[in-house]
């Protein structure tokens, strides 16, 4: 599927200008993948992974009834885990739309729920100030206009469609102009699927002048305003920053985005080191959980997500309202970032002993602080027997807690009287370090 590659603007973006900044500074989130496949609790593509006939499928919709969904529980779970706005799926690859659209009865609204998903969530955001973003897919299993021809994310054709896709489009820009028009202020439109790979500017566009505050990312019918790298699938750099807005998106769970039964889930850990590895480089993060067929993030997600929240707002400052700065250390088992004269230290890799030597930097900060406990971290200014050939005096922490707090990511503080001697690029730290000759 066509995504168009960061490359699409080589400099670095660091702002729009206008309403959508709200993006670079709510940089953590929650997605929602929610859909009729969460009554079968296998996966959100149940129906063509599990090759379950359309026929067959479209009952599921006779059930649906998820009296206990509550969208503020919702959002007390995404604040639980420091997080600032939510993303939910509104129409994913099976074509049940969780909102009251005039375009297909294929909708919560013809359902014994009979209520309308989006909205109630819409209201919630709207009441408690959270921005609200809009996921939808362009593959659609059930409108017989969609060109279905059993390429990736596709079901093979169906008996009684209608293939077309210029009416199928002309369906897809009325559901965009309702989500657009009908719930309040949205903050972003996060297109999937488009497997076609057809491009449509206008659409964005319509979105654009409907919903300004809306960022929109690039899995859609244009390049999109940002990147969404996937389950940490992206270049091999760990370290280096990127060249347009990305915003990384992983699941709680390692099988399904859905709600799945029996469920295998990521560690605390990976999920840490995930988050700040993208937070580190400038990037956003959406952190997925599926809710149950009654409208419920399961208690092994909810619970996650607290333990992601407790370490999260511990070391926040690290992420927030910095800019990266991991050119300033040739080390890259760490990522550095920066907000003027401080520097926070993420120690986003396994680390293989107690002490992190941070070379080239020959500055001895004021403070050195632990985020995750508030503890003093030891520092020494000192040459160390593996710095004989440069004889350096490089800045190195010491007797740090890695067995202690194995199972999270450490990130240290340093508080500096003056930074401005820091290296402005790898170049320059790897050049210091004698890496470069």
């Amino acid at each position: 599927m066509k995504t168009f590659p960061n490359s699409a603007s080589p400099p670095r973006q660091k702002r729009f200008n206008d309403q959508r900044d709200w993006f670079f500074e709510k940089r953590f989130g929650l997605f929602v993948h929610w859909g009729l496949y969460a009554l079968n609790g296998w996966h959100e593509q149940h129906q063509w992974r599990a090759r379950v006939p359309r026929g067959e499928y479209v009952r599921l919709a006779q059930s649906w009834n998820p009296q206990n969904f509550d969208p503020d529980a919702w959002l007390d779970a995404m604040e639980d885990a420091g997080m600032k706005y939510i993303c939910l799926t509104t129409k994913h690859h099976e074509g049940f739309c969780l909102w009251n659209t005039a375009q297909t009865d294929f909708n919560t609204m013809n359902t014994p729920y009979g209520r309308d998903i989006v909205g109630m969530l819409a209201q919630a955001c709207q009441r408690r100030g959270v921005p609200l973003c809009l996921y939808y897919s362009v593959v659609d299993w059930h409108h017989p206009h969609y060109p279905n021809q059993g390429r990736h994310h596709e079901l093979p054709p169906q008996p009684g469609d209608a293939p077309d896709w210029e009416k199928y489009v002309v369906f897809l820009r009325e559901q965009v102009r309702e989500l657009c028009s009908n719930y309040g202020p949205l903050h972003g439109f996060w297109w999937d699927m488009n497997v076609p790979e057809a491009i449509d500017r206008s659409i964005n566009d319509l979105i654009r002048q409907l919903q300004p505050a809306a960022v929109i990312n690039n899995r859609g019918f244009d390049e999109g305003d940002f990147g969404t790298p996937e389950r940490d699938f992206e270049e091999a750099d760990e370290t280096g920053v990127f060249g347009r807005p990305v915003e990384a998106c992983q699941s709680v769970g390692m099988e399904s985005w859905g709600f799945r039964r029996d469920e295998d889930f990521y560690t605390d850990r990976h999920l840490q080191r995930s988050i700040a590895k993208y937070l580190a480089r400038d990037a956003n993060y959406l952190l997925n959980v599926g809710p149950d067929a009654d409208g419920a993030i399961a208690p092994e997600s909810a619970a996650l997500l607290k333990r992601i929240g407790n370490w999260y707002r511990a070391t926040r400052e690290a992420f927030e309202n910095v800019e990266p700065a991991s050119h300033g250390s040739s080390n890259r088992d760490v990522l550095l970032t920066r907000r003027d004269n401080t520097l926070y230290v993420v120690l986003h890799r396994d680390p293989v002993g107690d002490a992190v030597k941070l070379k080239p930097i020959q500055l001895a900060p004021q403070r050195a602080t632990l985020l995750n406990t508030g503890q003093k971290v030891e520092w020494a200014l000192d040459v160390v027997p593996s710095e004989h050939v440069q004889q350096g005096a490089f800045l190195r922490l010491r007797r740090l807690p890695v067995n202690a707090l194995c199972n999270t990511v450490l990130v240290v503080k340093l508080e500096f009287d003056d930074l401005s001697g820091l290296a402005t690029s790898s170049a320059q730290a790897n050049q210091a370090d004698g890496l470069i000759r």
